[in-house]
Formats: structure tokens, C-alpha cells, sequence
């Protein structure tokens, strides 16, 4: 399912699609920032959004076969809930 796909769906509720868009991206928007903010984001029967940072850690290029330290850097993890498939 794509964004568009989404809108589409939403749009079946609301009185138009533009609407849907705005709710959809208003949505979005909000769990960015949350996230952003350090925040986690529970969506109850859905899942958990967190923001974690990853360590520094020793890599090599793949081309050259030498050695570098890959930085830190931050990720989102998504927890599904448990409920998402019963």
C-alpha cells in the first residue's frame, strides 16, 4: 500500500480527497516530529515507533577491502503490536 493508496482509502470517509490528503499528511507529519523530539510513538493495536542510535562500529569497503569505523547513526524502529494479527 502506497501513500496514494492510503489517501484513496481515507477519502471513502471523508467528504473529499484533498481532505484525506491533508489528515494523511497531518498524520504523518506529527509522527516525524514526535520521533524527532525523542519521543516514542504507540499506536495501540498497531505498534511502537522509536528513534535509536546506533553504535560505532568497524566496516570495510566492499571495492578496496579496507578497514573504516562507521559512525553512529539514527534509525527508526518500528515494534509491532501484538495484537496486529489475532
Amino acid at each position: 500500500m502506497t501513500k496514494n493508496d492510503l489517501v484513496e482509502k481515507i477519502s471513502n470517509v471523508l467528504p473529499s480527497k484533498k481532505e484525506a490528503n491533508i489528515v494523511v499528511n497531518a498524520l504523518f507529519d506529527e509522527i516525524v516530529s514526535s520521533i524527532k523530539n525523542g519521543e516514542k510513538v504507540v499506536i495501540t493495536g498497531f505498534g511502537s515507533f522509536n528513534l535509536i542510535t546506533t553504535e560505532t562500529k568497524k566496516g570495510r569497503n566492499p571495492k578496496t577491502g579496507e578497514s573504516l569505523m562507521i559512525p553512529p547513526m539514527k534509525k527508526i524502529r518500528f515494534k509491532q503490536s501484538k495484537d496486529m494479527f489475532r
